[in-house]
């Protein structure tokens, strides 16, 4: 039997185990479209950006305002049709994403409340990643929102893009992921967010589309493995790589340009229920 790395915390070894035991094993070459860096055991957060680039021999490069999610929203490679309707501004906050300040709104389901407050205090505070308040916000969160890009020694070309948010009041990381684009096995295009996590990652598979009202729609509805949808990516003890295809979590984000009032709204769900909103401010 395939066992996780040992020498680690129970909950992290518990649900690595769990990913061996339903998940399948892959191999990284015939799977390019969906693999990303781990992280380490011992700190996530901001301390993996950092471990990264002295495993790769990448140069750390922060605080330019002109960087974005996209190098070019024709990244997406979505239809001319839909490149016309897609409101200018949603275009330049993916362009120009470092330019915007957020701010944001909890609102979960009473149902799941105790799901958020679980992987808070068995995961998220320890690891410095996915801080969501467990409490729905009265008023706006502001958030601070930096693009950090490791660029290689060798070749001076950006190898990850990374997007860090923290609750400013706090200082907690609620998002340390890498943001970059795949394609699926279908040749369908999509936005990939990679979030470290000891010996692994989760990984959000996004499937782009242009709304009626000219907005940016990105889901992760999907069927089967190889579809857009949430991952778990590991390896175990003997550096073998597996990966959990989860189809009964969602994530779905619009990202939309109302009465010059540039907005987002994330619904993530679990077995079609409702977990939590998300609903964000952007300003430039």
């Amino acid at each position: 039997m395939n066992l996780a790395y040992t020498m680690q915390k129970f909950q992290d070894w518990f649900t690595q185990q769990w990913v061996i035991i339903w998940g399948r094993e892959i191999n990284p070459s015939e799977n390019l479209w969906l693999i990303g860096p781990f992280g380490e055991l011992n700190g996530i957060g901001e301390t993996f950006i950092y471990q990264l680039a002295e495993k790769e021999s990448l140069t750390i490069i922060k605080y330019s305002n002109s960087k974005g999610l996209l190098d070019s929203i024709s990244d997406l490679n979505l239809s001319e049709n839909e490149i016309k309707k897609l409101s200018i501004r949603v275009t330049d906050f993916y362009e120009s994403t470092a330019e915007y300040k957020l701010k944001f709104i909890v609102k979960w389901n009473p149902i799941f409340k105790v799901f958020g407050y679980l992987v808070n205090r068995l995961f998220s505070q320890r690891i410095n990643q996915l801080n969501i308040p467990t409490e729905n916000t009265q008023t706006t969160e502001c958030l601070t929102s930096e693009i950090i890009e490791l660029v290689s020694n060798k070749t001076n070309e950006v190898k990850y893009t990374i997007w860090l948010r923290k609750v400013r009041s706090t200082g907690k990381v609620i998002y340390s992921g890498i943001y970059t684009t795949c394609m699926l096995p279908s040749g369908t295009t999509c936005i990939k967010a990679i979030f470290p996590l000891p010996k692994g990652n989760a990984t959000v598979i996004l499937k782009p589309s242009v709304g009626e009202k000219n907005e940016l729609i990105l889901d992760s509805s999907g069927k089967k493995f190889g579809d857009a949808g949430f991952y778990f990516l590991l390896n175990d003890s003997r550096g073998i790589f597996w990966s959990q295809y989860i189809k009964a979590f969602t994530d779905k984000l619009i990202v939309s340009d109302e009465n010059e009032r540039l907005k987002a709204k994330q619904t993530l769900k679990l077995w079609n229920f409702k977990v939590a909103d998300f609903e964000y401010d952007m300003v430039k």
